[in-house]
C-alpha cells in the first residue's frame, strides 16, 4: 500500500471543490495534485501527474464526466460526485469505483476512498480539521476562514447564503466563503439587524429594498423568500 495517493478534483462548482478539498485534507494518505473546473483541465492534469484517484463531477460544460471517462485510455480510480442519481447505471458500466450523490458527508466520502485504494481498513489516519469560526462584536463580526481573519461590519453585510456545509457572506466589497452552519449564524447575528428569509438565506434589514410574493430585493440582489419565513418577515418589516 502506498504512503501517498495523488488526487485530482474535477468540478465546475467552487463550493463543491472546497468541500472535497476539506475532506481530502482530513486523510493523511491523500494529497491533491490538481483542482480542475472542467474536463479539459482534468485531461492536462492526467498528462502532468501520476493520478491515483479522481473525484469527478458528471454535469459539466462542453464535456461531461461520463464522456471524459470514456475518452481515457488509462484510468485512475474514478469516484463520481454528482447531484443526479439517474447516471448511476451508466457510471458503473464504466467500472468506476463509487458514485457519491451530493450532498454527501465525510464518512460516505471516506468509504469511497477505502474502495479506491483497495482496502476495507486503509493505513490512513484522519485529522480533525476545525470548522471555520465566527465571533460577534457590537458593530461587526470576525470570520476565520482559509487561515485568515476577516472583519465584516454589519453595515457592509448584505446577505448570507448557505450551501450544504458552507456559507458565503455577500458584502458591499467582496464575498467570503467559510465552513460554517447557517443556523449557527442565525443565533450569532443581532436579530434587530438580520433576518432569516429562507432555509438558505439570512438578509440585512438595512439593505432590504422591496418584497414581492416570492423574493426580497437586497441591494439589487434578488433573494428567495421561503413560505415558512414570509409571515415573520412581513411582521418585522411592518
Amino acid at each position: 500500500m502506498k504512503e501517498k495517493y495523488n488526487v485530482v478534483i474535477v468540478d465546475d462548482e467552487f463550493l463543491a471543490q472546497k468541500l472535497l478539498q476539506d475532506y481530502v485534507s482530513k486523510v493523511d494518505s491523500l494529497q491533491i495534485v490538481a483542482v480542475c473546473s472542467n474536463a479539459f483541465e482534468a485531461m492536462n492534469a492526467l498528462k502532468n501527474h501520476q493520478v491515483d484517484i479522481m473525484f469527478l463531477d458528471i454535469q459539466m460544460p462542453d464535456l461531461t464526466g461520463l464522456e471524459l471517462v470514456k475518452s481515457m485510455e488509462h484510468k485512475p480510480a474514478i469516484i463520481f460526485t454528482t447531484a443526479y442519481s439517474e447516471y448511476a447505471v451508466d457510471a458503473f458500466n464504466l467500472s468506476v469505483v463509487d458514485y457519491l450523490l451530493k450532498p454527501f458527508d465525510f464518512p460516505r466520502f471516506f468509504q469511497a476512498v477505502c474502495k479506491a485504494i483497495g482496502s476495507d481498513q486503509p493505513l490512513v489516519s484522519t485529522v480533525d480539521k476545525p470548522r471555520d469560526s465566527v465571533s460577534r462584536s457590537n458593530d461587526f463580526i470576525t470570520v476565520k476562514a482559509d487561515y485568515k481573519l476577516y472583519k465584516i461590519n454589519y453595515d457592509d453585510l448584505l446577505f448570507i447564503e448557505g450551501q450544504h456545509e458552507y456559507v458565503t457572506f455577500h458584502t458591499t466589497q467582496r464575498r467570503i466563503t467559510a465552513l460554517f452552519a447557517l443556523k449557527d449564524l442565525e443565533e450569532i447575528l443581532p436579530k434587530d439587524k438580520f433576518v432569516r428569509v429562507h432555509k438558505s438565506y439570512i438578509v440585512s434589514f438595512k439593505h432590504i429594498q422591496d418584497l414581492d410574493k416570492s423574493d426580497v430585493t437586497v441591494a439589487g440582489n434578488k433573494v428567495p423568500v421561503g413560505a415558512s419565513y414570509r409571515d415573520e418577515l412581513l411582521a418585522r418589516l411592518q
